[in-house]
């Protein structure tokens, strides 16, 4: 960022706080010390007056109404070699609870998460294609499972429900062999409306690679870089961006969409990163190989009696992958690109190695070549970005949102 964008950034800081009375601005300074404790984890007073500038005296006030708000829990004292012990404070597990649905091309997940990001409750649903009726009976019957599970005086801490599914959904029916004409049923859904049926919990939709991108911010690996391309290998392959430590999500919430990525395929043709470097194409082999592709999808996942199919298809994708990872950064040169997907870890980590080995083979001429490394979720991380969502909406913050509120 240059000096005169740093202005303009302080100058827009300036101008969305100036009008804040008093109650708003505590609430933001709440939510900032819960966003420092979710990210940093257990902190004792002093730490987080030091890192958010807010007074101890305005820290201590913040975290005696958390307390009693039953947001946040007061461990036991740690004594030093000089002063007063030190207090850690962290996230009351039971503080707040949020749902996560995530649509996928082969399956539907619901999860109960935590505060402090732990999976309550989950729940799946697997089909040959999603349609509408189907993925939403789902949700609501897991929603009532889910709810259930949790004791009466934790329900009224459910803050929303996140829904992860793919951008355009219907344009996909001829990869997931569903009928183009029931599958358009998806262009016309007002999630919104459909959930307001079974449910007054408010609800955000996000596309879904978004949502394990961010997963993989809150909860992975990711917190360790600052500006990152995100590969999601689901069914179809899906990408997410963070920059400054957060993930754009772009004026139409299809930011990083990596698997729409131009690339030249073997055999001379122009073909997207999606059509190379999916799961889908790996179910292709092991059908033509006469095996059961949704065997690929079973819980606990084991792709060791596919190896003849696995192996060339690690090959392909970790080439596609590599050439993916510097086209995206002849754009924006980012610090790493992290590799996740529904897929087991030791077949992850081979891909990881795969790119990493044909990367340095690549005409990388004015690029700086990224690190490529393993992200940590896994399957499990676009339900946990969706649930995410109303979380951040709830109680924490989400500074990209708050630099996005004039976009028309």
């Amino acid at each position: 960022m240059s000096r005169g964008d740093g202005d303009k950034s302080m100058t827009e800081i300036r101008r969305l706080t100036s009008g804040l009375n008093q109650s708003g601005v505590r609430a933001y300074n709440e939510r900032l010390i819960l966003t420092m404790l979710q990210r940093n984890g257990p902190m004792a007073g002093r730490d987080l007056a030091r890192q958010s500038g807010l007074s101890p005296q305005t820290v201590s006030v913040i975290l005696r109404k958390l307390q009693a708000d039953e947001m946040v829990l007061r461990g036991a004292p740690q004594r030093g070699k000089v002063g007063k012990p030190s207090v850690p404070v962290a996230l009351n597990p039971d503080g707040l609870f949020s749902v996560g649905l995530k649509i996928g091309r082969r399956s539907a997940d619901l999860a109960l998460m935590d505060f402090t990001g732990e999976i309550r409750a989950q729940y799946r649903l697997g089909y040959r294609y999603p349609m509408p009726a189907d993925v939403f009976a789902f949700l609501r019957d897991g929603l009532d499972a889910a709810l259930g599970s949790l004791p009466a005086d934790l329900r009224t801490r459910v803050s929303g429900i996140g829904v992860a599914a793919p951008f355009e959904l219907w344009n996909w029916h001829d990869l997931v062999g569903a009928p183009a004409e029931a599958f358009a049923e998806w262009k016309h859904v007002d999630f919104q409306a459909e959930v307001a049926a079974f449910t007054d919990l408010p609800v955000l939709v996000v596309n879904d690679a978004t949502a394990a991108c961010r997963a993989e911010l809150v909860y992975g690996i990711g917190k360790h870089f600052r500006d990152y391309a995100y590969v999601f290998l689901g069914a179809f392959i899906g990408g997410g961006i963070v920059l400054n430590h957060l993930v754009v999500e772009g004026q139409f919430g299809n930011a990083g969409s990596l698997g729409s990525l131009p690339l030249p395929s073997p055999d001379g043709k122009i073909v997207q990163l999606i059509d190379v470097a999916s799961i889908y194409s790996l179910e292709g082999r092991v059908v033509a190989a006469g095996g059961d592709s949704q065997a690929l999808w079973s819980m606990p996942q084991d792709w060791t009696p596919f190896e003849d199919q696995v192996a060339p298809w690690i090959d392909q994708t970790g080439r596609a992958l590599a050439q993916a990872c510097l086209a995206a950064c002849a754009v924006i040169d980012f610090e790493a690109v992290l590799v996740d997907g529904a897929l087991p870890q030791p077949i992850r980590a081979r891909l990881v190695d795969r790119i990493r080995a044909e990367i340095p083979h690549l005409d990388a001429r004015g690029l700086i070549q990224p690190r490529v490394e393993e992200g940590h979720i896994g399957a499990n991380a676009r339900a946990i970005g969706a649930a995410c969502g109303p979380m951040i909406a709830a109680v924490l913050l989400d500074e990209f949102s708050l630099f996005s509120q004039d976009r028309s």
